[in-house]
């Protein structure tokens, strides 16, 4: 693993890092650059203007490491009242949820059911589901807990990552008639005999999966914003028959817009994953961490007062 990647990565862990980068003078420009904002209104605003852009949008409210049930509640209560809050946007926004943030470490079948209770949310609202992936220890969980949901709600979304050396065999397993699937490379610290530690390995992966998810049955949801990637998953659903539209294009909140609005003229789904919440820190740490190079890039705008 490249080495910046992991020092970032800790860095995400440590609670003196974390307040010398809440304290910064820069910090909050960069936030919100990359945060919708902390809360329902916030988050709905933003996804107003994606939606009259002709993009659409995945939520996700920033709480994760949750520690008791209580906590994992005030998570769904928050779900709640974003989809509540949505009304016709909800044609076009969904919403991503972390199983860890809603009480997973503590029980499944806590998280199972808190999960649950945002689809039964989300049917009422007229929107779907996506169950966000962590890191490989709770892989197995979170499939199962997908499986369960399903049985009742057979859009809630997947979410596969290609530096994992089993995701190729998720992928078969998951790409039938109506599976929504994301596709991304993954953003968290994992050991060489579960994960591929080089960018060419990882990036071969995700080609590999993405033929197979578009030779599937299924909705493929590719996040990348890697320029590569974008046009060989255009390449290859051409090759595949898939038209614009039987696929997306995820990209998330901030990072490449012109991007997001070129595909979007082309046709294509675009999603933009719209985080919100006060518990920024971990996701800003992630986003680093999948492209060291944006490091200097964020410190700049961190230690510059605007």
């Amino acid at each position: 693993m490249n080495p910046l990647r992991s020092l970032i990565l800790a860095a995400a862990r440590n609670g003196p890092t974390r307040r010398l980068v809440a304290t910064a003078p820069g910090s909050r420009e960069v936030v919100r650059r990359f945060v919708a904002g902390e809360d329902t209104a916030a988050a709905v605003a933003a996804t107003r203007r994606l939606v009259d852009s002709g993009l659409s949008v995945s939520l996700d409210y920033l709480g994760e490491d949750t520690t008791d049930a209580a906590q994992a509640d005030r998570t769904v209560a928050a779900y709640l009242d974003l989809l509540a809050a949505l009304g016709p946007l909800a044609a076009h926004a969904e919403v991503s949820v972390k199983l860890s943030a809603v009480g997973q470490v503590l029980d499944e079948r806590l998280a199972l059911d808190n999960a649950a209770r945002i689809c039964a949310a989300a049917a009422e609202a007229g929107t779907t589901v996506t169950l966000d992936m962590e890191d490989h220890t709770t892989t197995d969980s979170t499939l199962r807990v997908l499986a369960e949901l399903r049985r009742e709600h057979p859009w809630v979304g997947a979410v596969l990552q290609s530096y994992l050396r089993r995701t190729p065999d998720d992928v078969l397993a998951l790409r039938g008639p109506g599976s929504r699937v994301r596709l991304c490379k993954g953003a968290y610290a994992e050991p060489e005999a579960v994960a591929f530690q080089g960018t060419a390995e990882v990036d071969r992966s995700y080609v590999r999966c993405a033929n197979a998810l578009l030779a599937g049955a299924g909705v493929p949801m590719f996040a990348t914003h890697d320029p590569r990637l974008v046009r060989i998953v255009e390449e290859r659903a051409r090759a595949h028959g898939r038209e614009p539209g039987s696929f997306e294009f995820q990209m998330l909140y901030g990072i490449r817009p012109d991007e997001q609005a070129r595909l979007a003229r082309a046709g294509h789904t675009v999603r933009v994953y719209v985080p919100y919440g006060g518990e920024w820190y971990g996701y800003l740490m992630r986003r680093m961490a999948e492209r060291p190079a944006n490091t200097a890039f964020f410190l700049r705008a961190m230690m510059t007062r605007s």
